[in-house]
């Protein structure tokens, strides 16, 4: 099942067990039970807390300048950066947080660091419109990517298939890539595309994490707060998953 550790991280994930604590307690009359699920809910929408977590994720990589990137022999942007908006009858399209996946993909290609950018096609079942890539081949050529430089993956649904479809199209044992994604998603990425035999120089964007001054804001639950830690049981989960798979 492509989607098992999905369907784990949501079972597992802290509103789910919040929202068990607090009904497990209603069953048996339990304030005790109750007010647990109510601390742990209070304790993952801390920014203090979602701030660590959301650090570790991303603490193998750093931010890194594209001019001393080595060469490859294509740069790979994953995808995981569209919103799809509908405005009467037609689907369109806007970016979101993970813009940079894009954008560094560009920057990287301009400045020489390989001969070809290949986009993943991704799409989930329930994803209305076009896959993703094909969005971005059309948006890279408006800026200045040649159109003959752009390959795009087959309809993926994960980092899985996106791995295998992108050694599909390079289709050799010695190839080396630039590869593009979130810092919180790249080191689960990279052991994927390695276990594809794809020699990987990871190009990590997106971050999350800032340096910024303690203040008491970081002691006030807030619900941006209590994403991000979802998102970190998410992630934890999907590593432990490919660490169990290869």
């Amino acid at each position: 099942m492509i989607y098992l550790h999905k369907i784990v991280a949501l079972i597992a994930s802290p509103l789910s067990l919040i929202i068990f604590l607090i009904i497990l307690g209603i069953i048996f009359k339990s304030k005790k039970i109750s007010l647990l699920g109510v601390i742990i809910l209070i304790f993952c929408s801390l920014p203090i807390i979602s701030k660590k977590l959301i650090s570790y994720l991303e603490k193998d990589y750093i931010f890194q300048d594209s001019s001393n990137i080595d060469k490859a022999d294509a740069i790979v942007v994953l995808s995981g950066m569209l919103n799809r908006i509908k405005v009467g009858d037609e689907l369109k399209y806007e970016f979101k947080n993970e813009v940079d996946r894009i954008l560094s993909g560009m920057d990287l290609f301009k400045k020489n660091k390989a001969p070809l950018l290949i986009l993943t096609r991704g799409s989930y079942p329930w994803h209305l419109g076009n896959p993703e890539g094909d969005y971005l081949k059309d948006f890279a050529v408006k800026f200045g990517i040649p159109k003959e430089n752009i390959l795009l993956t087959d309809s993926v649904q994960n980092t899985f298939q996106e791995a295998k479809s992108v050694k599909k199209i390079l289709n050799s044992n010695d190839v080396k890539i630039i590869l593009i994604t979130s810092a919180s998603h790249m080191l689960r990425a990279k052991k994927i595309f390695e276990t594809s035999n794809i020699k990987i120089i990871p190009f990590a964007v997106d971050f999350i994490s800032s340096h910024n001054k303690l203040t008491i804001i970081d002691f006030i639950p807030s619900a941006y707060a209590f994403n991000i830690t979802s998102f970190f049981v998410r992630e934890m989960i999907g590593r432990l998953y490919y660490n169990l798979r290869y």
